[in-house]
């Protein structure tokens, strides 16, 4: 099978992104063709004259639509594009030269309908997105799950750096209108379907995420309430481990309430382990203050996920809500593609 690679690239008013983005795939050591589609997602700062500025040096298409929101875009970009493999990456990420090499080399030898791919800190990111990026990606604290090697069977890619065949595009019907969580539902899908997912350990992207730790907690926050709508339209697909934010969060509460009676352990512990994730994080990044933001970025990720989930639950499980009623701003409702059954 000769693959023809287009990467789709929603955006929605970043286009400074955009301008690093397509910066970093002017440098890919790639012998081969690829196209670029970008989609405007409604912004009101377009990325278009971005855009223009390389499109002598780079095949890229561009589109402006209608807010949709970025799984409806994604879709919009794939029916656009011209290549029979779509990569699918989100507008505040950079490429390293390789990145092309390295899915086209595992995809050549290895071929899957579906694929992802890690995520790290460039050297160039600020201490904070450093320390989210530890915080996202690290053992310590989410078990490395978004590029941990071992996981390469049946892997639920994300779409900041995922891969996609037109063939299981079109059968599938793409993403929903949720967001967060369009992407791993899309795997679920796809799993049901026969399509094996998988993930390119070498197939890395430096994401930025340029974000605050106000929006960084809601961001989390987000994650933690997709989670229990997932398990709900996926039976089985449930974890223990997604519990575990929750009971974090729950065991730190009632040990600040011991330690007010007078019972000190089990706060030690928390303390314990948050010293270990600043020293393991400012080692790492040869960094105290990388180590101290990274402490925060744990404390915020397990406390908005963990708060998120707990939620969902309470208003799915125990108050027997709808999802959208539950929770409508996850959805967006003029999304063109209708719910998969």
């Amino acid at each position: 099978m000769q693959i023809n690679y287009s990467f789709i690239i929603p955006v929605f008013n970043r286009p400074g992104e955009i301008r690093e983005l397509l910066q970093s795939m002017t440098e890919l050591r790639w012998a081969g063709t690829f196209e670029i589609v970008i989609i405007e997602d409604g912004s009101t700062l377009s990325s278009e004259k971005v855009v223009r500025e390389f499109q002598g040096r780079l095949q890229i298409s561009y589109y402006f639509k209608h807010n949709s929101g970025p799984g409806d875009s994604r879709n919009y970009g794939m029916r656009k594009a011209r290549g029979n493999y779509f990569l699918i990456l989100d507008s505040d990420v950079i490429l390293p030269p390789d990145y092309l090499k390295e899915v086209d080399s595992f995809l050549s030898l290895n071929f899957h309908n579906c694929f992802g791919g890690p995520d790290a800190a460039h050297h160039s990111f600020s201490d904070k997105q450093k320390a989210i990026n530890y915080a996202m990606t690290s053992f310590l604290t989410t078990g490395g799950i978004r590029g941990r090697k071992q996981a390469l069977n049946k892997f639920q890619p994300r779409s900041f750096n995922m891969g996609l065949s037109k063939k299981a595009f079109e059968v599938s019907g793409g993403f929903r209108n949720i967001n967060p969580g369009e992407d791993p539902d899309l795997s679920l899908r796809l799993l049901k379907l026969g399509f094996e997912t998988t993930l390119i350990p070498n197939a890395v992207v430096f994401h930025k995420r340029r974000i605050n730790w106000k929006k960084f907690y809601r961001q989390v926050h987000k994650f933690g309430l997709v989670r229990p709508i997932l398990n709900l339209w996926h039976p089985g697909s449930g974890k223990i481990t997604y519990w575990f934010p929750s009971l974090f969060l729950i065991g730190l509460l009632f040990a600040i309430v011991l330690f007010l009676l007078g019972v000190s352990i089990f706060l030690l512990c928390y303390l314990f382990y948050f010293i270990i994730v600043g020293l393991d994080a400012g080692i790492k990044n040869r960094s105290l203050n990388i180590g101290l933001a990274a402490i925060i970025a744990t404390f915020i990720q397990f406390s908005g996920y963990g708060y998120g989930f707990l939620r969902s639950i309470w208003k799915l499980r125990f108050l027997k809500m709808e999802p959208e009623t539950a929770f409508p701003k996850l959805f967006f409702n003029n999304a063109r593609q209708k719910k998969a059954k």
